[in-house]
């Protein structure tokens, strides 16, 4: 069973996952070397998105999109670059939502990785 043809009433395990990870693009990098995995748990045909997310140490900008995640395991600190918000710290159990155009560096201490929903 694919990750991304989850039936109704079946599980995926999403702190287990395997993820196939790629570098970040260079223009976003900011320390480091990270990766970023990711897994769709449901066909492309559902509304919005909802997968599993990584990224191993180090720091990347990103533009985001609209999303709610929940984060399964690591540490990690989100700095809002646009709107200047106060950082946020990341860790197991956090629940964070994000706005469509939101500019962001997350700096990852122990690989990051997260449950989302996005639209």
């Amino acid at each position: 069973m694919s990750p991304a043809q989850i039936p109704a009433g079946a599980i995926a395990d999403a702190a287990t996952l395997a993820l196939e990870h790629e570098a970040v693009a260079a223009d976003q990098v900011v320390t480091g070397a990270p990766s970023t995995g990711y897994a769709a748990l449901f066909d492309e045909d559902s509304p919005g998105e909802i997968g599993v997310w990584e990224m191993t140490p180090g720091a990347m900008r990103d533009s985001e999109v609209d999303e709610v995640f929940v984060v399964l395991a690591g540490d990690a600190t989100v700095e809002f670059t646009s709107p200047a918000l106060p950082s946020i710290e990341l860790r197991p159990g956090v629940v964070v939502r994000l706005d469509a155009g939101m500019q962001t560096v997350w700096t990852v201490r122990e690989t990051l990785r997260k449950v989302f929903i996005a639209r």
